[in-house]
């Protein structure tokens, strides 16, 4: 008889506990993990290979410990005066956020967020040894400065989780409300900016904060806007000494001489991997008048996804959908489900699927 998990020695806080992980399946339009679905332009796309193609020539050696090149070319592209001595990176966002969970919480520790918020964050604090706490939002999912400062400061946490915008609800955060948080707060506060290539032109991001703020981080992907999640390209930015704090945890030569030169060429093409993103915000306002339209509520979105509510049934929304084709994710909220925009095509697949179950019940 082939041994379980359970029958395992595994951590006792480890028991019980499920992978994060979405449904994966082989179908037409698949909407439900906030990829960017436009593929990396063909020009790009070649001028990669030819960097990982070089890169191949010294594999036989290990990779700069310090990425230095890479960190350089996420300083250029952030702006605000950064600095590669700022820059951290590692492989997904998720690597990086792990980092600063192994720096700064861990065990007797604790790690507050909004919920509901991105499912991570309590997987990665418990897998870390640290206890997650959950806060509160208010109508929409929003978040006022004043009810996240007082949250933050009677909880006293160790480290603080702010999505900004909120993944699973696509709901911005106002500066105030970190501005209060980071005020309220003894320790380290990461604003995770994963979608924020997607918020309105003009909306100031937490980088715009760090200047005196040396228990601040912001966090960013090339998972989304950059149309990279296959590559596993995580960064941050934040003061060279909380930088120094994280290469105590990191693994040796974390980032490989392949990830380093991908990631860094496709640096140099910013403009023209972020050229699909005017697109998806387009979609993304689509579905969200179309849902409206159909009756559905969905929530203000400066993502590259829509959650939306009043739905009757989700399992069995999700279900019909997903014979007709299409793929989105059902998160677990009462009644609501979310959805990816995609391309023009992917997105009225999505809405003419949907259309179609209104009109057939």
């Amino acid at each position: 008889m082939r041994p379980r998990l359970e029958d395992l020695p595994i951590r006792d806080d480890l028991r019980g506990m499920t992978p994060y992980g979405a449904p994966q399946a082989p179908l037409p339009v698949a909407l439900n993990v906030n990829e960017n679905t436009h593929p990396v332009p063909k020009d790009v796309a070649d001028d990669i290979l030819d960097a990982v193609a070089i890169a191949l020539r010294d594999v036989n050696r290990y990779p700069d410990r310090e990425f230095t090149l890479l960190r350089e070319g996420f300083a250029d592209y952030l702006g605000h005066g950064l600095s590669a001595d700022q820059i951290w990176a590692g492989n997904g966002s998720n690597e990086v956020l792990q980092h600063l969970l192994q720096a700064f919480a861990g065990p007797g520790r604790t790690v507050f967020g909004f919920a509901p918020t991105y499912s991570m964050y309590p997987l990665l604090t418990r897998s870390t040894g640290g206890t997650w706490v959950a806060g509160e939002r208010g109508v929409d999912f929003t978040l006022t400065a004043e009810s996240a400062a007082a949250q933050v400061a009677a909880a006293r946490p160790d480290v603080v989780m702010l999505c900004a915008p909120n993944n699973p609800t696509g709901t911005p955060l106002p500066i105030d409300v970190i501005e209060a948080v980071y005020a309220a707060s003894e320790g380290i506060v990461i604003v995770d900016e994963a979608y924020f290539e997607f918020a309105p032109a003009g909306e100031r991001s937490a980088l715009t904060l760090l200047p005196g703020r040396e228990r601040m981080v912001v966090s960013r992907t090339m998972s989304k806007a950059f149309a990279f999640a296959g590559a596993r390209v995580g960064y941050l930015a934040a003061d060279p000494a909380l930088i120094d704090a994280l290469r105590l945890v990191r693994l040796p030569y974390h980032l490989s001489a392949l990830t380093q030169a991908a990631a860094s060429a496709a640096l140099r093409h910013a403009p023209t991997m972020l050229a699909a993103v005017a697109d998806i915000v387009g979609q993304r306002d689509r579905i969200s008048a179309t849902l409206a339209a159909l009756g559905y509520r969905p929530y203000e979105s400066w993502s590259n996804f829509v959650l939306f509510s009043g739905v009757e049934d989700p399992a069995a929304t999700w279900q019909a959908l997903y014979e007709r084709g299409v793929l989105i994710r059902d998160i677990g909220l009462p009644r609501s489900l979310r959805v990816t925009a995609g391309t023009e095509e992917e997105t009225s697949a999505f809405l003419d699927a949907l259309a179609s179950l209104d009109s057939a019940s």
